[in-house]
């Protein structure tokens, strides 16, 4: 398999209400790839717009922590009665 960059989990933009991973592709879509795609073990990030594709190197450990689904776990808040 031919990737066009291998790119650290650190320069992906995270966002957290779709639970997705982004990076710019050079056609100036995306490069997309989901938290529950890395968990398990998955590390290829595709444009949907070009057949480009991407490493992410990472280490599961090191992902935001949440449920199976991708969900992460809202801590709780206090409200003033």
């Amino acid at each position: 398999m031919s990737f066009y960059d291998e790119i650290e989990i650190e320069d992906l933009t995270y966002h957290e209400s779709t639970t997705l991973y982004t990076y710019p592709c050079p056609c100036g879509d995306q490069f997309e790839i989901s938290l529950s795609d890395l968990r398990d073990g998955e590390e290829v990030a595709v444009c949907p717009s070009c057949s480009l594709m991407i490493k992410v190197i990472f280490e599961v450990d090191n992902l935001p922590k949440g449920d199976r689904d991708g969900a992460t776990t809202a801590a709780p808040v206090a409200v003033a009665a």
